[in-house]
């Protein structure tokens, strides 16, 4: 092997290295972007069930279905405590 090979297989292994890592930066909003989503409407069900039993009256709004998606339970019984009490 002569040195020009070496230095050309060396390039095209590091530009797909380069080509894989920049690939992944892109994906990753994507991936943040969709769990936002996903966990906003899994928290718009839980406050409309909510409000289905009759507890409380929440609104659904975007902050308060990612507050519930996000957290969860604790997130949707500081909403409830926030609505009842501090409003």
């Amino acid at each position: 092997m002569n040195f020009e090979m070496i230095e050309y297989i060396a390039g095209v292994v590091i530009g797909i290295i380069a080509i894989v890592i920049i690939v992944n930066l892109l994906t990753l909003p994507f991936q943040l972007l969709f769990k936002l989503i996903a966990n906003g409407i899994l928290g718009a069900v839980i406050l409309y069930l909510i409000n289905m039993i009759g507890i409380v009256s929440l609104k659904i709004t975007l902050i308060n279905s990612l507050i519930a998606g996000i957290f969860g339970i604790p997130g949707v019984i500081g909403l409830i405590v926030y609505n009842q009490f501090l409003k």
